[in-house]
This record gives C-alpha cells, sequence and structure tokens, in this order.
C-alpha cells in the first residue's frame, strides 16, 4: 500500500516516506522507513520503531549524494557508511534528491556558521570557562534589565507629559480669542515639545534594547546549535558503541553452545556473501532498547545482601515464584513456560484481521465558551453537548477498554500465591488509566438500553458486554469472562461537575475480579478524573486519589496512591505508588510507577519505622526491598494516533461494524457511525434525534408507571435502594445485592451469547 506523498520540504523541515534500501545478494532490497530532519538522515525498520530503535543514521554535512539511474540513489559520507537506496518512482526519487540537497545545504552553512563563531572568540581557559560563560550572561542580563528600566521610565513620562498635553488642548478649545490665546499657545507648545522630547528618547532607548538582544540573540543561537550538532555527534558515538556491542554479542553467540531454546536458525543459516553498505542493522535480533532506568525509592532501601542468597520459602511465608535474584525468571515467564495450556502450544487458528486505522478527526472550530458559560455547576450528562467535544466511542465502549491489558488477569490467574496475585490485579487496576493521558475528547452518552460486545474469545480468550441500565443516574453494567479463569464486572455511575476551568469526574460503584481455581474475590473503586484548561490553554487530563483493592477471601490488601499533578513538586508526573499487605497489616510488596508508562513490584525484606517526618510528626515507614521488576508496560500508541482522537489499537476497532451483533449495539448508533466519517454536521442532527426519542419514550414510560400504580403510590419515589429511578427493567442484567461487599449492583444473568447464536433478538427495544 502506497504512502502519500508528501510535499518537498523547505530547508529544516522534516521529511519522511518510505525507500529500498539494499541489505544483501540473499534479502536483496527491504522496504525501510526513512526520516530526514537537521541535516540527519535516519532509517528504520517500521514507522513504530522510531520511538526506540533507529537502524543507522547518516550525516549530510560531509556525505555525497549520487544518482544511479530513474529510481536508484547513492548516499555515501566516504567510506564508512554507504546507503544504495531505490524510490518507488522517478518523481518519489526526484522529492528525496531535493529534500537530500536542501538539507545538505543547510547542514554545510550550519557547521560553517559554527566554524565562524568559534573563530570569532577564543576559547576560555581550562577550568575557567563556565565562570567566563556565566559572567558575561549575568553581565548581558544586568544590561537588558536596566534598558527594560528605562523603557519604564519613559512610558510613565509619555503617559504624564500626553495628559498635560490634552488638557491644554481642551483648554485651548475654551478660551475667547482674547489676550489668554497667546499664552494658552505658549503652553501648549512647551507641552508638546516635552512630548515630543520624551517619546525619542522612548524611541531610542527602544533601538538600543533592540539592537542588544538582536546582537546577543544571534550569539545566542549560534551557542546553541553547536550544542545541538555536539550532542547530535554523541547520539552518533553511541549508535556506533551499540552497535559494536551487539557485533561482538553475536559473535559470543556463534561461539557459545546454547540451548535449543535459545538458538536462532536465522542466525546459524547466514551465509558470508558480501554486501553493500551496512547490511549487520538488518538481522532480526539486532534491536536496541533503552537502558532501564533504577527504579525510584518509594519509602525503599536496598535489602541487605543476605537476602539475596535465602530461600524464598524463609522469607515472609511467601514463594520464590516472583524471583529472589537477577538470576531467576520472573512469574509470569514461569507460568507461560509451565502452563500446557499456553497460547503458545495450541493450534493456531486463523484470526480475523481487525482495521488498525479509522478517518482522521477533522478540523473544526467551535467557541467553547459560548457553550459552557450557562452550564457552570451542572451535571455533565445534563448538559446538551454537540458532537465537536466528543470522540467517535461510546462510554460503553471506554469501559470495555478496561480489557486492553487482559494479559494481566491471566497471569494473575496462574499465580498460587494470593499476595503475588494481587500484584498483578493492582498492575490491572493501574493500567485501565493508561489509555486516557490524550483522551481529552467525551464519549457519547449511552442510550438507555444500549449495549456494546466485545467478543475476543478466539485471540484473546474472553468475551465482554456492557449495557446502560439508568440513564438519570447513568449507570453501565458490565461483565467479562475469560476461559482462561478469571471473571470481570462492574457497574460504574459517573457523577461529574464543571468548575469554571476545570471538569472533575467521580466514578461510583466497585469493580469485581474472581478467580475461578482459586476462588478469590477481590473489589476496588475508581479515581477521580480531572480534565483541565476546559476554557483556555491545552486541554490534559490527570488522574487523583487513593485506591484499595481488597482481597474478601483472605483480606489482603493493596492501597495505592495516584498523585496530583503540582507544579512544585519533584517527583515524576502521574506517578503511582502502592503496597501490598496480608490481612494482619505485613507489608511484603511495595509497587512504583506512572499511570500512563508502567508499573514495577519490589519485594519487602524487612520494614521499620523511620524518623519523624512532616510537620504533625508522623513517622516513615522504611522498607527494605529487593531489586525491583517490571509487572507492566503501556504499549505504544499506532502511528498517526494523534489524527484519531489518540486510540490505541484496541480502540480502534471498538466500533468497526461486526455482523450479528445486537440492534442496541453500540456500532449501530448512528450519531456515533457519522462522527466517525467525519460528517460531524449529520451527526450533531441525529444526535438531536436520538436524545429527542429517549425523551419521548421515557416520558411514556413514566405515564405507563403511574396508570398502573396504586394511588397510594402515586407521585412516590422508586425505593430500589440505589438511586436509579428511570423504571425500566435491563435486558441483560439484574439489581441485586452484592455478598462480598453488600452493595446493591447489577449483575448480568445470562442469556446473551446464546440470543446471539441463534440470531433471536425479538425482545430487544428500537433505541436507534
Amino acid at each position: 500500500m502506497s504512502e502519500p506523498k508528501a510535499p518537498i520540504p523547505a530547508p529544516g523541515d522534516t521529511y519522511k516516506g518510505w525507500l529500498f534500501k539494499w541489505t544483501n545478494y540473499i534479502k536483496g532490497y527491504q522496504r525501510r522507513w526513512f526520516v530526514l530532519s537537521n541535516g540527519l538522515l535516519s532509517y528504520y525498520r517500521t514507522q513504530a520503531e522510531m520511538g526506540h530503535t533507529c537502524r543507522g543514521t547518516i550525516n549530510l554535512a560531509t556525505a555525497n549524494i549520487a544518482v544511479e539511474d530513474s529510481c536508484n540513489f547513492v548516499i555515501s559520507n566516504g567510506g564508512t557508511q554507504t546507503y544504495h537506496l531505490k524510490a518507488s518512482s522517478e518523481v518519489e526519487r526526484q522529492r528525496w534528491i531535493t529534500a537530500l540537497e536542501l538539507a545538505k545545504a543547510k547542514a554545510f552553512r550550519m557547521q560553517a556558521e559554527s566554524d565562524d563563531s568559534g573563530d570569532e572568540s577564543s576559547p576560555p581557559a581550562a577550568g575557567q570557562g563556565g565562570g567566563s560563560r556565566n559572567s558575561e550572561v549575568q553581565s548581558t542580563l544586568r544590561t537588558l534589565g536596566s534598558k527594560v528600566e528605562d523603557l519604564s521610565t519613559c512610558n510613565d513620562l509619555i503617559a504624564k507629559h500626553g495628559s498635560a498635553l490634552q488638557r491644554s488642548l481642551s483648554e485651548l478649545e475654551g478660551v475667547r480669542l482674547e489676550g489668554q490665546t497667546s499664552e494658552k499657545i505658549r503652553q501648549v507648545t512647551e507641552r508638546a515639545t516635552l512630548f515630543r522630547i520624551t517619546s525619542n528618547a522612548m524611541i531610542n532607548a527602544c533601538r538600543d534594547f533592540l539592537s542588544l538582544a538582536q546582537a546577543h540573540s544571534k550569539r545566542w543561537q549560534k551557542a546553541l546549535q553547536a550544542e545541538r550538532e555536539q550532542r547530535v555527534r554523541l547520539e552518533e558515538t553511541l549508535e556506533q558503541l551499540a552497535k559494536q556491542h551487539n557485533h561482538l554479542e553475536r559473535a559470543f553467540r556463534g561461539a557459545t553452545v546454547l540451548p535449543p531454546s535459545q538458538s536462532n536458525p536465522a542466525i546459524d543459516n547466514k551465509g558470508s556473501a558480501p554486501v553493500k553498505g551496512d547490511a549487520s542493522d538488518e538481522d532480526d535480533e539486532n534491536e536496541f532498547f533503552d537502558a532501564c532506568e533504577d527504579v525510584q525509592e518509594f519509602i525503599t532501601v536496598p535489602a541487605d545482601p543476605k537476602y539475596h542468597r535465602r530461600s524464598g520459602s524463609n522469607v515472609s511465608g511467601i514463594s520464590s515464584e516472583m524471583g529472589m535474584d537477577d538470576g531467576t525468571a520472573s512469574l509470569d515467564e514461569q507460568s507461560v513456560a509451565s502452563n500446557p495450556e499456553s497460547p503458545q502450544s495450541q493450534e493456531v487458528v486463523p484470526m480475523r484481521k481487525r482495521r488498525t486505522r479509522i478517518p482522521d478527526k477533522p478540523n473544526y472550530s467551535l467557541n467553547l465558551w459560548s457553550i459552557m458559560k450557562n452550564c457552570i455547576g451542572k451535571e455533565l450528562s445534563k448538559i446538551p453537548m454537540p458532537v465537536n467535544f466528543n470522540e467517535p466511542l461510546s462510554m460503553l465502549q471506554r469501559l470495555s477498554e478496561d480489557l486492553e491489558y487482559y494479559e494481566l488477569l491471566d497471569r494473575a490467574a496462574k499465580c498460587h500465591n494470593s499476595l503475588e496475585q494481587m500484584c498483578y490485579v493492582a498492575a490491572f487496576t493501574v493500567s485501565s488509566y493508561s489509555t486516557t493521558v490524550h483522551r481529552t475528547g467525551k464519549p457519547f452518552n449511552p442510550l438507555l438500553g444500549e449495549t456494546f460486545e466485545l467478543d475476543r474469545a478466539q485471540e484473546s480468550g474472553y468475551r465482554s458486554l456492557c449495557e446502560q441500565v439508568s440513564h438519570h443516574p447513568p449507570a453501565a453494567a458490565h461483565h467479562a469472562i475469560s476461559e482462561r479463569g478469571w471473571t470481570l464486572r462492574q457497574e460504574i455511575a459517573l457523577a461529574s461537575k464543571f468548575r469554571g476551568k476545570y471538569l472533575s469526574i467521580m466514578p461510583l460503584g466497585s469493580i469485581h475480579c474472581i478467580f475461578e481455581k482459586s476462588n478469590n474475590h477481590y473489589s476496588w473503586k475508581k479515581v477521580t478524573t480531572t480534565v483541565h484548561n476546559i476554557i483556555v490553554g491545552k486541554l490534559w487530563i490527570d488522574q487523583s486519589g487513593e485506591i484499595d483493592i481488597v482481597n474478601h477471601r483472605t483480606g489482603d490488601r493493596c492501597h495505592l496512591k495516584f498523585a496530583p499533578y503540582s507544579y512544585f513538586s519533584r517527583d515524576v508526573a502521574r506517578k503511582v505508588t502502592g503496597v501490598v499487605t496480608d490481612k494482619e497489616g505485613k507489608a511484603h510488596y511495595v509497587l512504583s510507577g506512572t499511570w500512563d508508562e508502567k508499573m514495577e513490584y519490589s519485594r519487602v525484606m524487612q520494614s521499620s519505622r523511620g524518623g519523624e517526618n512532616g510537620a504533625e510528626g508522623r513517622q516513615k515507614t522504611v522498607y527494605q526491598t529487593l531489586k525491583a521488576k517490571e509487572l507492566w508496560k503501556k504499549t505504544p500508541l499506532p502511528d498517526g494516533a494523534e489524527n484519531m482522537y489518540y486510540f490505541s489499537t484496541l480502540a480502534l476497532t471498538l466500533n468497526e461494524p461486526e455482523e450479528g451483533v445486537a440492534p442496541t449495539d453500540s456500532r449501530r448508533r448512528p450519531d456515533q457511525r457519522l462522527m466517525e466519517q467525519g460528517r460531524w454536521e449529520e451527526a450533531n442532527a441525529e444526535k438531536q434525534r436520538l436524545e429527542e426519542k429517549q425523551r419521548t419514550v421515557r416520558r411514556e414510560r413514566e405515564r405507563e408507571a403511574n396508570r398502573s400504580a396504586s394511588p397510594s403510590e402515586e407521585g412516590k419515589e422508586p425505593a430500589d435502594g440505589g438511586g436509579h429511578q428511570d423504571n425500566y427493567k435491563a435486558m441483560w442484567f439484574e439489581r441485586r445485592v452484592d455478598p462480598a461487599t453488600g452493595e446493591p449492583t447489577h449483575i448480568y444473568t445470562g442469556g446473551y451469547w446464546e440470543a446471539k447464536e441463534q440470531g433471536n433478538w425479538d425482545s430487544c427495544p428500537d433505541i436507534f
């Protein structure tokens, strides 16, 4: 599939596209993604690698560009690097040649300017360079500050003399043509002269300030460019070192007898045929990853080395499956390796190919304040919103996105220890927020009786069903069951308030996760979501609050804290910390990470009370822990996500049309479908039609309820214990008291998937 043709960039712009690069005589030309930016030409195997794995970079400032024929051209920097490239057409080749020549000219010019800048000022003496540069900057800042004070003084004088001149002119208009005239004219002339002198002084001060700022700005720009080029050279050096390290590692692998599970026939079968250019970086195992950062301390200190030599069964009474040192496999690796029902061991079944793109979001302007100024203090669900503020998914589909990282529950189901299982459940809880970091669009409010199914039994082993069970207040019930031994259910009602500058969304209700083998039953609630800069500025989302995950069978608990963003905090943004304790309150694991990136766990070896901390004199617990290991890491967003509402790979498939779904499924909602297609005006009209239809149906339902009610009960609020006042009976869920928490909630009653198999949807209401 050909990529869209980008216009020829101006010098300095980034130019991207697909080219074919010669690798070796076995593989020939291979399709690679090339990026031209800041005088550097880099390439990647796919667009997704741009964030972490660069396959090669060449500096165009010293490179030669030669055209071989209508589609082929060569870029070389004198022998160490040579790229033999081929475009898809002669026109595409000419686009690249033009862009490369422009980038080369600019890179050469910037290098020459950097050399000239170095000649203009002699280098400082060793050990004094930083001090001299600092004193020079301070001197320049003092000079600029004095000029700003001069400008402020001139501004005050201009205002003073301008007012006096205006008064004199007003008085001159009121005098008679007698002896007073000459005196008034003289006063006006004097004040006009003062005003002119002050204005000239203001102009001169502005000129001095501008010339001084321009002179130093040019020098600072050159210094900044020199720093950038030095950074690029360092990056190139690091890349070469990484390649050398990779070559040594491959040579070591070739000289070492590896177990069959670790050997790679692709490595053993490679020949030593001569190649053109860089071929070594095309091997499948040539992956470069950033070094793992040391986990930030969360009231923890490294444990005594003696703990690393002890058996896990002797420490805290916990099994050693999660690894006691760096040489021990992690829990998920052991579980997958030992599980005969692992997907790797099953027969491969052809999977349905799901879509990876939706139409790009149109760029329509809208005055937000004109709509929101009359809505301050109201419930968000009661504000009539155009689709311009929405994303083409319903709240039911957003609720189903909690299953984005269902693998965490699969791993938890294989755990034999409840405390280890709690770590994975906590990571799953945090992972459900990772899809919200850029998602500032509001999902569609589901219509009463609207449903959404997510059938991933073939690919992922689970099935999920959501239904809107109440409209005022809005509430949705969700039930997911996996053939790998877990069930997830929740009922979430949203309480939201618009505060003028920000929007607070408080989810109400509990989430339950039950594991079949161990019968462990976990429950927790969601934290508050805040959307900032509603009126002015760029929208951004924060999650804050605390979550207590409880195992109702064993009494284990995990306390998670989502730290709110603070401009003055030195902690990382979006930080999450937590402690896993048993029923006696003894800590066994410490969790740390961010809700938009990753979560890690550390085994607690010993805990003690530290010194007093804070104004209240509370003691801070100090945990001695083993080295942190990764529990969960966010999957990168697909290419072009910024133009597709920042949808994840799963979110892109949620509104994909499917055969056989219920007539009440969100995929069949017409206003949502029109918005996804970019037809927003039609979507707004359809949205108003559906909302008015829902109001009509509700009024009819209320009249029917009043007619059937006895005279003594007429006019009373329904007492269902949960505030649901729609007089509506859900199709697939029934309201019951949860035996674990004692809270009223909607429980799935069954029958949906059987109705789908039979194609029998006669009982479904007509809501669209």
